[in-house]
């Protein structure tokens, strides 16, 4: 039996203390940006597949 996401939350803790951002702190981001992206993207495609059944 397949399952429907219809909704999907994504929460994420912030740490405020942390030190001045530097040039490695913003690749990391950059990247964890790039992943969260292509994870979007790929959970739409399944979606479009599904209704194109």
């Amino acid at each position: 039996m397949p399952i429907e996401i219809k909704e999907l939350h994504i929460k994420i803790n912030v740490d405020e203390k942390a030190a001045a951002p530097s040039i490695a702190a913003s690749v990391d981001e950059a990247q964890i940006m790039r992943a969260v992206c292509e994870s979007v993207e790929q959970a739409v495609n399944i979606e479009q597949r599904k209704k194109e059944r």
